[in-house]
């Protein structure tokens, strides 16, 4: 039984972001800007491109047939001094004084920058439960932080302010990678969250920040849509701790059109994850109409079960009506819960529904003896019967990071 004493010092823990803002000061802070046409000094050189000759480049060549008018915004045709990125798979060629896709990288000389390292727009300390992790420290803070862009566009983008806009269009805190962990050990979180928009863009900045937490007990956790290239999630891999996986749909139509990305990387992303040994979660927003559909939903519990094995977390979230996507309701509580039947049906042990706070599929149960082991509402953990990795009632090792 839940004491009223327990629940409230969950619902304060999990609340806890309220009092981090005075850690950040405004000593930080970045006033908003313009685009400057000097090379800022928060610019680094990216880790992963290659140069271009001089030759006339057909920019309708690098991105993806979903997103003709895309093409236009890498200036076609690229002339003289141009790049060619090679984080994510869309593999933006970009000329001189331009930048790609995701906003954020730019050739300046005929070299790749990222223009956001050390340059966040958000930083908060969240529960880790928020990310959401539910089989790595629970009931622990993460110092969560992102910048300006993204490779993908979302059409129910929940960040979407931040997500879509170049840095220049928001408010940024000038923080290198030792600020962010000295401000994680003053703030005591546990862990490090590279989160609310896409990790992937500021790459270099979070494997930094990941190399230099990690002498210093502090874990790293990756939020992510997994579209990059194989080479960078290897590389990513060595340096983190867990990664989350926002898995948009078993549909490569539902990628082209609604996120403006393809399938089949973000499942070889998976695969590396899980063969890496890196904690790997997947979270699938479920939006009626779009990828709900029963068939849909087996075909990624079977995948889950033959390509990554039974024991990982899988989450089923409630989409609610945002951004472009305003005119759909939000998702039934009971299509939650048949995905979350389905997945079981299909073999997955710890299968969530997620975003419907206080049901009981929210909590983590023992696939042996079915009793709960950690029971939540909301980003609160009430409850917790997980010891030394273990069911505390029969033994049932549980997969996860515990302690």
């Amino acid at each position: 039984m839940v004491t009223r004493r327990k629940f409230i010092k969950g619902v304060l823990k999990a609340l806890g972001a309220l009092s981090f803002a005075p850690l950040l000061g405004e000593a930080y802070r970045i006033a908003r800007g313009k685009a400057q046409t000097a090379l800022p000094p928060y610019a680094r050189e990216a880790f992963y491109y290659i140069r271009g000759g001089n030759e006339t480049i057909n920019c309708t060549e690098c991105h993806s047939p979903a997103e003709p008018s895309r093409t236009l915004y890498c200036h076609i045709p690229h002339q003289g001094n141009y790049v060619k990125c090679r984080l994510c798979p869309k593999g933006c060629m970009i000329s001189e004084g331009h930048r790609g896709d995701c906003r954020v990288r730019e050739n300046r000389g005929g070299k790749l920058y990222t223009m956001v390292y050390g340059n966040p727009c958000a930083v908060h300390n969240d529960p880790i439960e928020k990310k959401p992790f539910y089989h790595f420290l629970p009931g622990t803070m993460a110092l969560s932080l992102a910048t300006a862009g993204c490779n993908l566009h979302c059409l129910y983008c929940q960040n979407w302010v931040i997500s879509q806009a170049p840095p220049e269009k928001t408010r940024n805190y000038e923080l290198p990678p030792e600020a962010i962990v000295e401000l994680a050990q003053r703030a005591g979180s546990t862990s490090i969250a590279f989160t609310y928009t896409e990790p992937t863009i500021f790459y270099e900045y979070m494997v930094d920040i990941a190399r230099l937490a990690r002498p210093k007990g502090i874990r790293c956790v990756v939020v992510s849509a997994g579209y990059m290239n194989p080479e960078p999630v290897r590389q990513l891999c060595r340096v983190v701790d867990a990664i989350k996986i926002d898995f948009k749909g078993f549909s490569e139509e539902f990628y082209r059109k609604v996120c403006s990305a393809t399938l089949q990387p973000v499942l070889d992303t998976m695969k590396i994850i899980h063969d890496s040994g890196v904690h790997l979660e997947i979270v699938n927003l479920v939006i009626p109409t779009l990828n709900d559909a029963e068939e849909h939903i087996r075909g990624l519990c079977r995948w889950i079960v033959e390509n990554l094995g039974p024991d990982v977390p899988t989450h089923f979230s409630r989409f609610y009506p945002m951004y472009k996507l305003k005119h759909l309701p939000p998702t039934p509580v009971t299509t939650l819960e048949r995905a979350r039947e389905i997945a079981m049906e299909e073999g997955i042990k710890f299968a969530y529904i997620g975003n419907v706070p206080g049901h009981p599929g929210d909590n983590t149960y023992c696939p042996q003896c079915g009793k709960v082991l950690i029971k939540r509402y909301g980003f609160a953990v009430l409850e917790n019967h997980i010891v030394d990795g273990k069911c505390e009632y029969c033994g049932e090792p549980i997969p996860g990071v515990w302690r």
